[in-house]
């Protein structure tokens, strides 16, 4: 029994002295990490601080970059519109040189006639029913248009 008794003994103290070791492994190693961690805490902060001051070196050029690029496309498309008012312009041109073309084009606008034909203009009735608001500035006093000229400038 004594026997028993001291290998209990030794099993329970050899337990403790290892449950110690162990706790002093973990406080060490904790602060191990501890270190470490304020290590990395300050190279993460050169790190980011590194990034945030490319980040702000770069934004002006992009933000450049980005808009010549807009500008670049706007220009394109300007000069996709110019050239095909061009090629427009040009067939004009060459349907003016046809006499036919300038015949009809003369008929059309500036209601001119062929020697023989006579010509009709036919009036609309519902023209002038018109009302004095309708009247066009030409068709009314001097005073009339100034003194409305005055009223519109109040409302604006």
């Amino acid at each position: 029994m004594a026997a028993d008794k001291r290998d209990r003994f030794s099993t329970a103290t050899r337990i403790r002295v290892l449950g110690e070791q162990t706790a002093a492994r973990v406080y060490r190693s904790q602060t191990r990490r501890q270190a470490r961690r304020s290590r990395l805490t300050g190279r993460a902060a050169l790190l980011v601080m590194v990034v945030c001051t490319l980040i702000v070196a770069l934004a002006y050029p992009m933000r450049q970059y980005v808009s010549q690029r807009a500008d670049i496309a706007d220009q394109r498309k300007q000069s996709q519109d110019a050239r095909k008012r061009v090629e427009e312009l040009r067939d004009e041109k060459a349907r003016l040189q046809d006499p036919a073309y300038i015949e009809r084009l003369a008929r059309e606008h500036l209601h001119y006639l062929r020697p023989g034909e006579t010509g009709f203009t036919v009036v609309d009735p519902d023209a002038r029913t018109t009302s004095t608001d309708d009247q066009g500035a030409a068709d009314r006093p001097w005073y009339s248009n100034l003194w409305d000229g005055v009223d519109n400038a109040d409302r604006h």
